[in-house]
């Protein structure tokens, strides 16, 4: 599989497009009046700790403050002497669970107190226990404003680099699930204990997927960046004024850089950037962190649009639509909610050739392709829930989610499958780290409120009926009502409903006239007393 990536730059956004093999397959966006904060370091103040959530609300300089909960505060380390203690002591079983038990939420967060910016040890467990009103604390965030929810922040910090990420609070040394081979995983572990030891560096390191096969030499240069970086960070926080409620200590990388560090690999042929200082930034930082793409960095220089040449906005405006066509004739109906996401698979004008179930098992094989390009598209995650046609045979069954997983390994983002239901629903979970294209893109309808539908035009006609019976009971002045509404309404009042309307003045003995209003929608109205 080939990979191109397009990076497109304009005064309001950056546009990062990732094409496999020509179809778009995912699209990143960042507005400059509105960047990403995932990634950042900050040093923020607590301002509300909620000990029956055990979490706390922290304010890091946004509209909304942030949420921290309790797991995701660092783990203490256990002393030395102990480890040792306790794997001596093989006899007693109920006391190293209970040690392990312990372990599990005996967390110290990189606490800097008010006078201070000294870490400060915590042993106890519960968050009031950690936490207070006030406390400065050094947090990271793993999760954007999402709605009406503030940002989701961790104490656990990690800086990513090309190959590696560093763990200040950590001791593992752990290697990408996408790294094959158990000897290439052994090389990298070894190799990278030993440059720890040489460099003396103190935490945890995470080869990622980009590591694999790459010479030692390259580890080394990434850990001396990744310490230096965190020299910086730790410096800048000291030099943080008490005075100070929250302060950003750093910055993750913008879009075009971020793409080139995480989204190129071996596989990537070409990076296409439509702006000339966008480029020449681009090549200085391949050139000193990722120097394999730098020959096939290509600045696009031509009038048409780079994403209109390739059909990006084509299959952008696609992506917002709720219904996706499959080849076969086939289609999906894709609903995203505040609890989940829900995936219809309908066999639409596909009749097949043998029999119904060869007919549902290709559109529900097809399907899992088309789903697993829209869950990267669309960035959908949380709860997704798959309802694929019913199928009979348990092998249909089985080859539909081996499918399914198949494609899903071309996922950045981390998903877990269920076994396909007895009624032919499958239950996943992604990763969900930002916003949907959805919600970065639209907002709910002003009409509708965002439920997809509005009432209609025979609908409100009877509330307005029966709005004017309940106005004439309270108010016994009026001697005539005027209905304003919008003008699907009105006509129907004055066709339809005319006979309606006739009844309801021989009741009231009242007039009753109309007057249309363009500027309301079709559930708008309003009565007149006159």
């Amino acid at each position: 599989m080939s990979e191109e990536l397009l990076i497109n730059i304009s005064p309001m956004e950056s546009r990062v497009a990732v094409l496999d093999n020509g179809v778009l397959g995912e699209i990143y966006i960042e507005r400059h009046h509105k960047l990403g904060l995932v990634g950042n370091i900050y040093l923020g103040t607590v301002v509300r700790v909620l000990p029956g959530m055990q979490a706390a609300f922290v304010d890091i300089g946004q509209s909304r403050t942030a949420f921290l909960h309790v797991n995701d505060m660092q783990r203490e380390p256990r002393p030395v002497a102990e480890k040792k203690n306790k794997a001596q002591d093989s006899t007693n079983n109920e006391r190293t669970i209970i040690d392990a038990a312990t372990d599990e939420l005996a967390i110290t967060p990189p606490v800097v107190s008010t006078q201070s910016t000294e870490v400060v040890p915590v042993t106890k467990t519960l968050i009031q226990h950690r936490l207070h009103e006030s406390q400065r604390i050094l947090v990271q965030v793993t999760k954007d404003q999402l709605g009406s929810k503030g940002a989701r922040l961790t104490t656990n910090i990690s800086l990513p680099s090309r190959y590696l990420v560093y763990l200040p609070s950590s001791e593992h040394i752990g290697i990408s699930q996408r790294i094959d081979g158990d000897e290439e995983r052994t090389r990298l572990k070894t190799e990278l204990a030993s440059l720890m030891q040489t460099v003396n560096l103190k935490g945890g390191l995470i080869a990622r997927t980009a590591a694999e096969r790459v010479p030692v030499d390259k580890l080394e240069e990434d850990i001396y960046y990744l310490l230096q970086l965190w020299r910086t960070i730790c410096a800048r926080r000291q030099e943080m004024k008490p005075n100070q409620s929250s302060e950003l200590i750093y910055q993750e990388l913008s879009l075009p850089l971020r793409s080139i560090r995480d989204l190129v690999h071996a596989d990537t042929e070409k990076v296409v950037i439509d702006n000339a200082q966008i480029y020449e930034q681009v090549r200085y930082f391949a050139k000193e962190f990722v120097p394999f793409v730098y020959d096939r960095i290509v600045h696009y220089t031509a009038e048409q649009s780079l994403f209109d040449v390739h059909r990006v906005e084509d299959d952008l405006r696609d992506a917002l639509k709720r219904r996706v066509d499959l080849k076969s004739g086939g289609y999906l109906i894709i609903d995203q909610t505040e609890a989940m996401t829900t995936i219809d698979v309908n066999t639409g004008s596909f009749v097949g050739a043998r029999s119904l179930e060869d007919t549902v098992y290709k559109t529900n094989l097809e399907a899992t392709h088309a789903i697993a390009r829209q869950l990267r598209l669309r960035n959908l995650g949380g709860i997704i829930i798959l309802d694929f046609i019913d199928m009979l045979e348990q092998q249909h069954k089985d080859d539909i989610l081996e499918s399914l997983q198949a494609q899903l390994t071309q996922d950045y983002a981390k998903t877990k499958i269920t076994q396909v239901s007895e009624l032919g629903l499958v239950e996943m979970t992604r990763k969900r780290t930002r916003e949907s294209l959805g919600q970065q893109l639209c907002e709910p309808c002003s009409t509708c409120q965002g439920r997809g539908f509005v009432k209609t035009a025979e609908t409100v006609c009877f509330e307005i009926f029966r709005e004017i019976m309940r106005c004439a009971r309270t108010y016994n002045s009026p001697k005539k009502f005027t209905v304003v509404a919008h003008a699907a309404v009105i006509d129907l009042l004055l066709t339809s409903e005319s006979d309606t309307v006739a009844d309801l003045e021989y009741l009231l003995g009242r007039v009753i006239t109309f007057d249309v209003e363009n500027l309301y929608t079709q559930e708008q109205y309003d009565i007149v007393l006159d």
